[in-house]
């Protein structure tokens, strides 16, 4: 169902709510009328439960990468780190289902992933440098905290920020989130990180390029519904593969315990630190617009317009997963952009798919020896699927752009320009190194820095000034009175 609009949506003006009784006052994710949206569609359970899996397969890596950092940043036994592994898995679970079950006017009720927050890594280990091992997670648990709560009380203004997001700003981030995602993938195709063993070694790449190969092959020759699970498919291929090249490491099967109940505050109690306060509320509004932008992307690919009530309620459940997260050992919440990639590929859009990945997550936390099942997926066949996944991503962005229309100039400058500071970050990621840390903290994201660049364009081009032209927006050459300047 494509929303429709009452006015041009090129300077920023926010499309109207599709029409139907009570709307305006309905919850988000909520349909009115006859029918069934896919979104809020129930599949058969295996069908919904082999679907999950594909989405926990697509994210389990990024979940897990953050607190093997942090962990080893701070100095943690094996015992210690494994702990802090399965808390992630856990929360990332409860974040998820909270996002897509929803709570009251808490969570986008849309397919989309919650994880752990990458961009926090480099400020929490800043933290445990400044405090020393033993006492950094306690500060860090207690400023995710205050951040959480930032974030939650700041929804309802900060959703507001959509007006400022019309299709061009979209599609230039969607775009963006793509292409900052592809050297991910291809660092996984090399081996996962410079110290693996056989890093950048042509066994990895080669692995790496025949799961890419099982995927679009999959993708190509089955139907229905084994299409859809092509990227299951393809990621199992490759792992069988990968045992007799001996880059499967079954040594955490061996030494994970089967159950796990989550420890509260087993670091120590919160500890509120302001330099840490500070450090990671900076973070947590890159989150935000990370978030808000990945909203407005999923909105598109599940024919679901993401508006200020979703924005908000999405926003919320990113808030309060991530103040709640420290109490079970875990960090900042916020949306995986990879996965919207995985539901562009298979046309599944509902949210009760990503329901299962989340309860799936939260077994996983639980039972530890269900975790280390999953990562015997090697990282060069992560690789290989993420190319599609990533890949699929941009695309997106790419028809989001060619539907906004390219004619008009302001357009063409506002999308060159956006996507060349998007890629600054991307292609040399030492360029901010000298510059202060909250700009560091904002640029070193390629999709914040594009994303803070697209909308300040977009503000210069149709915002300033007494009038601005609608053409490009909606292929008409009518002028309307321009917004009043924010």
């Amino acid at each position: 169902m494509a929303p429709s609009s009452t006015s041009s949506t090129d300077g920023g003006s926010t499309p109207a709510r599709p029409p139907g009784p009570d709307r305006s006052t309905s919850l988000p994710g909520e349909e009115s009328g006859p029918g069934i949206h896919p979104v809020d569609e129930l599949l058969p359970p295996v069908k919904l439960i082999s679907t999950g899996l594909q989405h926990v397969a697509a994210m389990y890596a990024g979940v897990v990468a953050p607190p093997l950092i942090v962990g080893a940043g701070v100095g943690l036994s094996p015992a210690e780190l494994a702990l802090l592994i399965s808390a992630s898995l856990f929360t990332a679970g409860l974040a998820t289902l909270l996002q897509t079950l929803g709570v009251w006017k808490i969570g986008a009720r849309l397919p989309f992933v919650n994880g752990v927050s990458f961009a926090g890594v480099a400020p929490m280990i800043a933290i445990a440098k400044e405090h020393g091992p033993k006492a950094a997670l306690p500060v860090i648990f207690g400023a995710v905290i205050v951040a959480g709560l930032l974030c939650f009380l700041a929804a309802p203004y900060f959703c507001k920020l959509i007006r400022f997001f019309p299709p061009v700003v979209q599609g230039t981030v969607i775009t963006l989130i793509g292409v900052s995602l592809l050297p991910v993938a291809v660092n996984w195709a090399r081996g996962g990180s410079p110290g693996a063993p056989g890093y950048g070694s042509m066994r990895a790449i080669g692995l790496a390029a025949i799961t890419l190969a099982a995927v679009v092959l999959c993708n190509r020759l089955l139907r229905g519904f084994w299409q859809q699970l092509s990227l299951l498919v393809g990621l199992a291929f490759g792992t069988l593969v990968a045992v007799p090249l001996g880059l499967t490491d079954f040594g955490a099967v061996r030494d994970a315990k089967v159950f796990a109940l989550p420890s509260p505050f087993h670091f120590g109690a919160p500890v509120f630190d302001a330099a840490a306060i500070v450090s990671l509320c900076i973070v947590m509004v890159v989150s935000m617009t990370e978030s808000t932008a990945d909203m407005l992307a999923l909105g598109k690919i599940v024919d679901r317009e993401a508006d200020e009530p979703t924005l908000a309620a999405g926003l919320r459940a990113d808030g309060l997963a991530t103040a709640l997260s420290p109490v079970f050992n875990g960090f900042a919440a916020s949306a995986f952009a990879q996965n919207i990639g995985l539901v562009a590929l298979t046309k599944i859009r509902s949210r009760f798919v990503v329901a299962a990945g989340g309860g799936i997550l939260v077994l996983l936390g639980l039972f530890p020896v269900l975790g280390s099942v999953v990562s015997l997926v090697p990282q060069p066949v992560l690789g290989g699927a993420g190319i599609v996944l990533f890949g699929t991503v941009a695309a997106s962005g790419i028809r989001t752009l060619a539907e906004a229309g390219m004619e008009s100039g302001s357009h063409t400058i506002l999308v060159s320009v956006s996507l060349g500071v998007g890629i600054i970050p991307i292609a040399v990621p030492n360029f901010y190194d000298s510059f202060p840390e909250a700009v560091r903290t904002l640029m070193h994201s390629g999709i914040s820095a594009g994303c803070v660049m697209a909308v300040l364009l977009n503000l210069l081009f149709h915002h300033v000034g007494t009038t601005r032209r609608t053409g490009s927006g909606q292929g008409s050459g009518t002028t309307v009175p321009t917004a009043t300047p924010s």
